[in-house]
């Protein structure tokens, strides 16, 4: 079950209240969940339970999606905006130090909070700016479409479209590799997600300053990193993950044979494994 917290956030007009919608389960070491642009925590539901079994498991909408309301006035939907908001949230939810997993856009969110020492370590599927100028803006162009798509089906039509594999497929196989392994209700609800996204815009245009390659540095010995990115991955090409390695020399960098953009909803075992495995590599730093 989904609960709402609200905490204050300091801004350039002082501060200002910020909520957030979350799902928290399980004991143990904190681990938070970060999705990617458009989606919801309900991505992560298929890792959700196997990583509770062991830690505190917190999976955020982040501003401005799921059902998350947007970011207060005077915060951008850019790092220096979010990861403020991210920090305030551990600090309402008490917890310090969480361990931290981001898929795409959460990814980078997740990287740098590692950056700023937020956090005890850092699994980053997929993530956004390690990209080339081309790269960037064929992956804007076809989550821009995505969700011109997602706005312009009728309820209705979305609906019928998940009752079939390929329906499913139709609507979300440009993030995942498996779509048919999605239910209908998962795949109705995060088009619903994509199509009512209030920092969906935002976001993106944040995203056009963002190029970590080369420039990206963290103390990945003294919170471990792992990079991970789906072999079959349609969105962020996985090119784009040697570059993160070169980027952290560092870092651990995993292929995820199969999977696509959002690997948890392909192989959510496997994801769930790397996740484990980084997690532990901080207890022995």
């Amino acid at each position: 079950m989904s609960a709402t917290v609200t905490f204050s956030v300091d801004t350039a007009q002082g501060p200002k209240d910020a909520s957030v919608v979350y799902r928290r389960a399980g004991a143990g070491d904190p681990l938070l969940l970060l999705h990617g642009i458009g989606h919801h925590h309900q991505a992560w539901d298929p890792v959700f339970g196997i990583l509770a079994a062991e830690r505190d498991v917190i999976a955020v909408d982040l501003p401005g999606f799921g059902a998350s309301p947007a970011l207060p006035d005077g915060l951008a939907y850019d790092l220096a905006g979010v990861v403020p908001v991210l920090a305030a949230l551990c600090t309402a939810l008490d917890i310090e130090r969480p361990h931290v997993v981001g898929n795409s856009l959460g990814g980078l969110l997740a990287l740098e909070m590692g950056r700023e020492k937020l956090v005890r370590s850092v699994t980053a599927l997929s993530p956004a700016g390690f990209w080339t100028e081309a790269e960037r803006r064929y992956a804007f162009g076809t989550l821009l479409a995505m969700h011109r798509g997602a706005s312009l089906l009728p309820r209705p039509a979305i609906e019928r479209l998940a009752r079939s594999a390929a329906g499913r497929a139709a609507l979300t196989s440009t993030i995942y590799a498996r779509p048919g392994r999605r239910s209908p209700e998962a795949v109705v609800a995060e088009t619903r997600a994509l199509r009512e996204a209030t920092g969906f815009h935002q976001t993106l245009a944040a995203g056009r300053t963002v190029q970590l390659r080369d420039t990206f540095t963290m103390d990945t010995d003294a919170i471990p990193v792992t990079i991970a990115w789906g072999s079959r991955d349609r969105l962020l090409l996985r090119r784009q993950g040697i570059r993160a390695k070169q980027t952290l020399p560092g870092a651990r960098l995993v292929r995820l044979p199969g999977c696509g953009h959002v690997p948890h909803g392909d192989e959510p075992a496997l994801v769930a494994r790397v996740i484990e495995d980084t997690c532990r590599r901080a207890v022995a730093v």
